[in-house]
């Protein structure tokens, strides 16, 4: 035998699966003792710890003691740790998500000796289209993949590129997988037997020359003592993953080439179904990841004192830990799952801290009755912000400018009035707090003792006094001052600051007139906008001169753009049923489509000029369950039940001044199982392809999916803040299945999928289990389940949809102002603005003392991005922050050339 094949003894550890995180750490400190042991007891033992760093901490934090031996391993060469911290699932985070994942997991392992130098992606459910310039930007040169592969590689390694045309040297991993050697040394008496049918099978995929990679583990797998001697006995060699990738130099030169994401069911299932089950945990991540990456951060980084940097780091530790692959893809048990949304809810909590703890720094300058209005987007922008205020003078901006307003309600200002013992009122009082509010002020009259309470108080007050006073008094009444919601069009410079307040001004003003031109803001702001025409709301229309929405007699939408362009019948409802589980859907042999609402209703709600909505209420009779899932005798075809359930889909429909799009928020009570829930979207013109930002990039697909290892490939797809088809744009909040349905004539969005296992054994739509069948109930997703998304009419090329998107994902934001109320409003401050046509910011923080930012060109052709700010010097970087050539800087602003989907990161000081 020849020493042609390489053996890299590893384990494929799931830190969370068909059992939570804890009783699998439980596995994996056992199976961590063993390696230590048995590598250091055989000197000829490699192992290669499945690209995580995960595994290395959660087992030291169980034995500390045992740092320094992994950490000799690792530097010895045997045991390989990294790059990645956790295992993701590359469609189900953020690309700055993923960036962070392995910038930390890099970190983690120089500490320890040294990352694997291998962007190993072993149980991804398919590959994200930007990866290869991830990883390269990293200071990697070699990846290595198992799902997802094309029909079209044929060999066992092939060149990765992506969009912007980093060709990458990429490792298939064919015929099992990271397990195709497992059963290698299964039988000591058949090694040779075994060895010779493994190089007979290998070799189709490495032809006549060339070592053979043999991973000799799967899921959770521990060592095999005496694996070195037994090695040596077949005449092959035993190495880590780095040691046998690493013997090539990364040249893509004569490999076949792919392009783009890996989403093929040619070689392996890739799950789909994964992307749309549980999404509510979909829902918390989207908002958690925007709440870190476009709020705390960039905020933090501008207008913050002291970097909060450890808060940070432990949301981002948090995000990290809640991305991996059977963690954020909710193909869990429900104990793993309720614990996944935990840390996801902790990560938003610690990002809301940090932004309020920013924004109360700025508030302190704004004076009590006003409000301060902060934009987190990098271009100067003008849109339409609600805020809280007292009284019902109109609003003026920092240099006592009219700010169009629209009041949408008045809050109660009678709290209490009611027979009561008053010395029982008194006991309501804490200091000057009452009812949630401060007394401004109180009186005794006709036997009634008033408070009066406003949300701030310079009053003092004396309990005391009110006591000698409550002589005849049975009735205590509490009165707020009055307050207001108010929609207000204000103009905002990029990635800063402004503030309005309610104060009287002449009358000749635009307040709620039908038409809100607005000067720009003074006082330092930099956006200049043109006049913005008013929403208006009449009978079943909406308009606001960009986009015109009418409400049909069965609730959908018809939607006509400024060009012209018009889809009818957006927005229908279709129920119908899923018998799959959480990896795979799978309707009923017999299934009953529900799309027909039995009754609608329409209510006004607002009316404009600068927000104008209806509320549409639609009753459905929807199946209450599936049946004969499991197939028995009796009912041998999986159906829907003839018991069904009223269901009531309520959806506002909200236009606003100046945006293109319109705003819908559906929300309704899931009572029923094992069913899909989609918002169908007709298309003005049938499409051939669909645009979807993914992670850096916007991904084009057809109408099918490849097909190969026996999944049946349904053509539904993951799109994460935006996809496009046939004129019409839907603009999401967080990652959203999607699929071209009709043969192109319709975009379905998947609202909900119910579900009630893990795993079948026996799947309609996959031939084999995805993993143990396990009862998930919670996964059905019962309750009240709430969707917020916008639909865009354009014309033309996708390219006009980030700038949409942008603004939607990321309202301005409003925070009362705490300053002395005899403070004048401050001055608009602008932050760091990032302009160029499609070029987008997907991260601003601190690093050593330096400003980085991180920005992609979403363009098919080259973009040219302008950065200003109060900057003076500026240097490239990469992916790790690692600092490269300088930047010349002109008058605080630099001017980056970028190549087509070109991620760049820089970093700027003062």
């Amino acid at each position: 035998m020849t020493a042609e094949i390489v053996v890299v003894p590893h384990t494929h550890w799931d830190r969370e699966w068909y059992e939570p995180f804890q009783r699998f750490r439980l596995r994996l400190v056992a199976l961590l003792d063993e390696v230590l042991d048995t590598m250091e007891r055989e000197p000829g033992y490699h192992f290669t710890l499945d690209g995580q760093l995960a595994c290395v901490d959660d087992y030291l934090e169980v034995r500390p003691e045992n740092r320094d031996r992994i950490a000799a391993l690792v530097e010895s060469g045997r045991l390989a740790v990294g790059p990645w911290q956790i295992l993701l699932d590359e469609f189900l985070c953020s690309g700055e998500n993923i960036v962070r994942n392995l910038e930390l997991g890099m970190n983690r392992a120089d500490k320890l000796g040294g990352a694997m130098a291998v962007g190993y992606l072993p149980d991804m459910f398919g590959h994200t289209a930007q990866m290869p310039q991830i990883l390269r930007r990293a200071g990697l040169l070699h990846a290595c993949v198992y799902r997802g592969v094309p029909s079209s590689v044929v060999t066992d390694a092939f060149a990765w590129v992506a969009p912007d045309g980093t060709a990458l040297r990429t490792q298939y991993l064919p015929a099992g997988g990271y397990g195709n050697g497992a059963h290698l040394f299964e039988d000591p008496a058949q090694l040779p037997e075994r060895a010779a049918e493994f190089i007979e099978r290998m070799r189709e995929w490495h032809g006549p020359e060339g070592a053979l990679l043999a991973m000799y583990g799967t899921d959770h797998s521990a060592p095999v003592r005496g694996l070195p001697g037994m090695v040596a006995d077949i005449g092959a060699r035993m190495d880590t993953l780095t040691g046998y990738i690493g013997a090539y130099s990364g040249s893509v030169e004569g490999l076949p080439r792919v392009s783009g994401e890996l989403r093929s069911h040619a070689r392996a299932n890739i799950l789909p179904g994964v992307i749309s089950v549980r999404a509510h945990v979909k829902q918390a991540m989207g908002r958690a990841e925007r709440m870190v990456e476009r709020y705390a951060e960039p905020l933090a980084t501008l207008w913050g004192g002291d970097w909060p940097g450890r808060f940070l780091d432990m949301a981002w530790w948090r995000l990290v830990d809640a991305s991996g692959h059977d963690s954020v893809t909710g193909c869990g048990v429900d104990d793993t799952a309720q614990q996944v949304a935990a840390r996801i809810a902790e990560a938003e909590q610690l990002g809301q801290a940090v932004r309020d703890m920013v924004t109360a720094r700025l508030s302190a300058a704004v004076p009590s009755d006003g409000v301060l209005i902060v934009n987190p987007t990098p271009a100067a922008r003008r849109g339409v912000v609600v805020v809280d205020v007292a009284g019902r003078d109109p609003l003026v901006d920092p240099a006592g400018a009219p700010v169009p307003a629209q009041t949408l309600e008045y809050a109660p200002t009678l709290l209490l009035d009611a027979e009561m013992d008053p010395a029982t009122a008194l006991t309501f009082i804490h200091g000057t707090e009452l009812y949630g509010q401060h007394i401004t002020g109180w009186s005794v009259d006709g036997g009634t003792l008033t408070f009066t309470v406003a949300r701030e108080s310079a009053v003092a007050f004396n309990v005391a006094q009110v006591r000698g006073a409550l002589d005849g008094v049975t009735r205590v009444r509490i009165v707020a001052e009055a307050r207001r919601t108010v929609a207000a069009l204000v103009e905002t410079p990029p990635l800063g600051h402004t503030s309005v307040r309610p104060a009287p001004y002449d009358s000749a003003t635009v307040h709620n007139s039908s038409a809100p031109h607005g000067s720009s803001a003074s006082g330092g702001s930099s956006a200049v906008s043109a006049p913005v025409a008013g929403v208006r709301a009449e009978e079943r229309v909406l308009d606001n001169g960009l986009l015109r929405v009418e409400v049909a007699a069965d609730g959908t939408l018809t939607l006509t753009g400024a060009d012209g362009t018009t889809l009818t019948g957006a927005g229908r409802i279709v129920d119908g049923g899923d018998v799959g589980d959480t990896y795979n859907y799978a309707p009923p042999a017999d299934d009953r489509i529900v799309s027909d609402p039995e009754s609608v209703e329409l209510t006004p709600v607002y009316s404009g000029p600068l927000l104008a909505a209806f509320d549409v209420r639609r009753t459905y009779r929807w199946p209450a369950a599936g049946q004969g899932i499991e197939g028995t005798p009796e009912i041998p075809a999986a159906a829907r039940t003839e018991t069904t359930e009223e269901i009531v889909v309520d959806t506002r429909v909200e236009l606003r001044a100046g945006e293109p799009y319109v705003r819908l928020h559906v929300s309704f009570d899931n009572r029923c199982s094992d069913h899909r829930v989609r918002l169908h979207v007709p298309l003005p013109a049938q499409a051939a392809a669909s645009y979807a930002e993914g992670q850096f990039a916007v991904v084009t697909r057809g109408l099918t999916s490849e097909a190969g290892c026996g999944e049946v490939p349904l053509p539904t797809f993951p799109a994460s803040g935006w996809v496009a088809a046939g004129g019409v744009a839907a603009l999401l909040e967080h990652v959203t299945e999607y699929e071209l349905a009709d043969g192109g004539a319709e975009l379905a969005l998947t609202l909900l999928r119910s579900v009630g296992y893990l795993s079948r054994n026996l799947h309609a739509m996959r031939p084999e289990p995805a993993g143990p069948q396990l009862p998930t109930p919670a996964a059905q997703s019962r309750g009240l389940r709430t969707v917020s998304l916008a639909l865009m009419p354009y014309s033309g090329s996708w390219e006009a949809v980030p700038p949409a998107a942008e603004t939607f994902r990321h309202d301005l934001l409003a925070v009362p102002g705490t300053g002395d109320p005899s403070l004048s409003l401050p001055p608009a401050a602008p932050g760091l603005s990032v302009t160029g046509d499609g070029v987008v910011m997907t991260s601003l923080r601190v690093r050593d003392g330096w400003h980085e930012l991180r920005v992609v060109a979403l363009s098919e052709t080259s973009a040219d991005a302008v950065i200003s700010g109060s900057f003076t010097r500026a240097r490239h970087a990469d992916l790790r922050g690692r600092p490269g050539d300088p930047l010349p800087v002109s008058s605080g602003t630099v001017r980056l050339a970028l190549r087509p989907w070109e991620i760049a990161t820089i970093q700027l000081v003062n």
